[in-house]
């Protein structure tokens, strides 16, 4: 087998289609191309076919990774569960036909690869995104520790790492429950109900009931 060109892709610049044997076989990221030494009139056999198709799978799932990284720091279980769905199969209608293909996942390998990349790189980190959770938090609306915990709890953080963010944060849940008191108390016109709604988002009742006689009495 013998690379007899290299294309510029016309919908992604960074990238080149890669045929073999006069026939379209893979793509590459440009950075790829250079450091894998891919030039037209290479000789290749099964194993180098093989590893450069690998080459291919991995460069385009790291860029759709990155961009989904990029979008807003996500935790590491939510980064694992993202390149898990790109290994599975999926079925798809070809354009034009009543005509059903399969499109087959990413290898685990490849997937693996790419979550190790983003790791090392700083894009995936499981103590900047609770750091950023938090902050984001606090900011939108109040919201008490325990519902922070469990909200970091079933996106994958460890206890460890949430309890040394919360800790060092500037928020405690007084100062967040009085905030919430003074937003949704006018919503609200049956006392018990803003009660059973605060205690909802994990405030203790005692401290309920103190924050709504403190907003009575401004």
């Amino acid at each position: 087998m013998k690379i007899t060109a290299i294309n510029a892709q016309v919908k992604d610049s960074n990238r080149v289609s890669i045929s073999v044997d006069g026939k379209y076989s893979f793509s590459l990221h440009i950075t790829q191309l250079v450091e894998m030494g891919v030039k037209v009139g290479q000789e290749l056999d099964d194993t180098r076919l093989a590893e450069l198709k690998e080459a291919s799978s991995y460069g385009k799932l790291y860029a759709r990774a990155l961009e989904y990284c990029l979008s807003r720091p996500h935790s590491q279980r939510e980064v694992q569960d993202y390149l898990r769905r790109k290994t599975l199969d999926k079925k798809y209608k070809v354009r034009g036909k009543n005509e059903l293909k399969t499109k087959e996942g990413v290898s685990q390998a490849v997937a693996r690869a790419v979550l190790s990349r983003l790791i090392e790189l700083g894009y995936v980190d499981d103590h900047k995104f609770t750091q950023f959770w938090v902050e984001n938090r606090h900011l939108r609306k109040g919201v008490s520790r325990r519902k922070l915990q469990a909200e970091l709890i079933s996106k994958g953080v460890s206890k460890v790492i949430i309890d040394e963010v919360l800790e060092s944060a500037p928020r405690n849940d007084q100062e967040e429950l009085c905030k919430m008191v003074a937003k949704k108390a006018g919503k609200y016109d049956d006392e018990q109900k803003l009660i059973a709604y605060l205690a909802r988002q994990g405030f203790n009742y005692d401290d309920i009931k103190q924050a709504i006689s403190e907003q009575d009495h401004k």
